[in-house]
């Protein structure tokens, strides 16, 4: 599968690329167990870009992993409000909470006891234990994954876990001993910034270009082989956006299943006409006054897209619904960005 003398010739080709190439990144600026794990953490399915505030943002509000440990779900739900997979969030606290327990408020280094940690991976587990700790472990996702199959022209679907599996067994036997983190760091570099995931491989500046089988054969096109991913499925919605002196109405979600726990606006399945609003706001307790909108938004997650019909309402309060003013809404309570373009303006011109 691995051309002999291919992977060895790796790290010697790729750390001065990295020391002269690799981006300023606020988790790449120190070793701390803590701020590498909630990098990888946030980073997954999420872009650089878009991490960055989030991960300034939770580390002024909750510096130590003790501090994530003894914050309020809450607290947490909303410092991750907007990033989504808040499953994560989730086992980021309860890792923490493991770790003050079971390993005395250390975070562990043996890659086995990382690995065991809620939420954590192979990968993720690869990447502490490599930039923290300076173990051959390597960080296989899929900017490395692609990087490999076009150097091997391999004919392999990369989602098949015994097909990872050779390719981290074969990375770790080059791993150059003392910089095992910035050999990690180089070829997640390389996936992310030259052999890109959308769009054409800047080849002209990769520093592996001769190394690269796919490069030679004028083959990138064919590689990376993924399985074929299934088609979303569609959901119908009616959200109701109701207005009272009160606030705004909101309610907690169940504690199982897709947004698990957090708040939300009231909706029902299928789309309901105006006059179907209208009563179905009356059976959560309140009185409708005026019909203000009615607009049409979705939503995308990962095997699932949201179609939502919102109905914007006055009412006279009443029910069990929890009112929200403006200043709890941007400070305490926490709703996915699906509920939140309905009436947060910021959203509504993304």
């Amino acid at each position: 599968m691995v051309e002999e003398g291919r992977y060895e010739l790796l790290p010697e080709r790729l750390l001065d690329w990295f020391a002269a190439n690799a981006r300023d990144l606020p988790w790449r600026r120190d070793r701390e167990p803590y701020h590498v794990w909630l990098s990888e953490i946030m980073l997954q399915q999420t872009r650089v870009e878009a991490v960055k505030g989030y991960y300034e943002r939770f580390l002024q509000a909750l510096p130590t992993i003790a501090d994530l440990a003894d914050a309020p779900y809450e607290q947490v739900q909303k410092l991750w409000e907007g990033l989504g997979y808040y499953s994560r969030a989730r086992n980021l606290q309860r890792a923490a909470i493991r770790i003050q327990q079971e390993f005395g408020g250390v975070f562990p280094t043996d890659y086995a006891a990382i690995r065991s940690l809620p939420g954590v991976g192979d990968y993720t587990a690869g990447a502490i234990a490599s930039i923290c700790f300076d173990a051959p472990t390597p960080a296989v996702d899929g900017n490395v994954l692609r990087v490999l199959s076009r150097i091997d022209c391999l004919e392999k679907n990369l989602d098949e876990p015994k097909v990872r599996q050779e390719l981290r067994s074969a990375l770790s036997l080059v791993y150059p001993k003392g910089r095992c983190g910035a050999f990690t760091q180089s070829l997640m570099e390389l996936g992310a910034t030259v052999c890109v995931p959308n769009g054409a491989p800047d080849c002209g500046r990769c520093p592996i270009q001769d190394l690269c089988r796919a490069y030679r054969e004028d083959r990138i096109g064919e590689f990376p082989i993924r399985q074929q991913k299934k088609a979303r499925r569609e959901e119908e919605l009616t959200v109701l956006l109701l207005r009272s002196e009160q606030g705004l109405a909101i309610r907690k979600r169940s504690g199982t299943g897709l947004l698990a726990g957090l708040w939300e606006l009231p909706h029902m399945p299928g789309f309901l006409d105006e006059q179907g609003a209208l009563e179905a706001a009356r059976e959560l307790g309140c009185e409708p006054t005026e019909l203000l909108r009615m607009v049409h938004r979705q939503h995308i997650f990962t095997h699932i897209t949201w179609k939502m019909r919102c109905y914007e309402l006055r009412v006279r309060p009443g029910g069990s619904l929890t009112w929200a003013n403006e200043e709890d809404l941007e400070s305490v309570y926490a709703l996915p960005t699906a509920f939140r373009q309905f009436f947060d303006r910021r959203e509504e011109k993304k």
